[in-house]
């Protein structure tokens, strides 16, 4: 998750600074954390289907609920155990220092999914998705264990596999949303490439897993 690291670090050849620009603007602005708002963005406001006939009011709410839950709070938390000096930085460069932050993380995408899950009025497909995003912050602690996972590459996976199974479902018919998903997640792998000090193993790794993940949670 790291986002400044210098790529020379892993031994791959520094590139322009404009191309580092770009990296790591794609780095921030796919941020693992905000890939669930930007699918529940898509569910509310793109999808024909999936909140047809909510208020805008309830509509607004959601979003920002999936917001808090997903994105603020883990955030927040991460910004807190660094003051308190339980990690090193923010960036969280080693595995050691992702083992909690990816505990916290995963009570709050629980509660997001448990929540939304139990509300009548929520689409199946926004529930299968939450579900497997708290899948993908699982899969990411427990491969921890073993290897530096590029948490960009399980969001980017699952944000792919999911718009895929929006095609099979034919929610979208002409499979635009997945060619996006597609050309986001190999911007965004290419971008943790130049300027993480990720292995190309560990986020390809990441990727499958959020593909997986999503599968599961729409399998099950």
């Amino acid at each position: 998750m790291s986002m400044s690291t210098p790529a020379i670090v892993t031994g791959r050849p520094a590139q322009p600074a404009a191309i580092r620009f770009v990296a790591h603007l794609l780095s921030y602005v796919f941020h693992p954390l905000f890939i669930a708002t930007y699918v529940t963005a898509y569910l509310l406001y793109v999808d024909a289907y999936a909140f047809a006939g909510l208020p805008n009011d309830r509509r607004l709410f959601s979003l920002l609920s999936v917001f808090v839950n997903t994105a603020f709070i883990p955030a927040f938390s991460v910004f807190l155990m660094w003051r308190l000096k339980l990690v090193q930085n923010v960036f969280m460069r080693t595995q050691k220092e992702r083992v909690i932050p990816y505990a916290a993380a995963l009570i709050f995408y629980f509660w997001a999914w448990y929540v939304f899950h139990k509300q009548s009025v929520i689409p199946e497909v926004m529930a299968d998705f939450l579900l497997g995003a708290f899948l993908g912050v699982c899969a990411a602690w427990f491969l921890n264990i073993v290897t530096k996972v590029s948490m960009h590459g399980i969001a980017v996976g699952g944000l792919a596999m999911f718009f895929l199974l929006q095609a099979f479902n034919q929610q979208d018919m002409t499979g635009i949303y997945f060619s996006i998903a597609i050309i986001i997640a190999g911007l965004v792998c290419t971008a943790r490439l130049i300027v993480s000090d990720h292995t190309q193993a560990e986020i390809y790794i990441g990727f499958f897993a959020g593909v997986l993940c999503q599968a599961i949670a729409v399998w099950i």
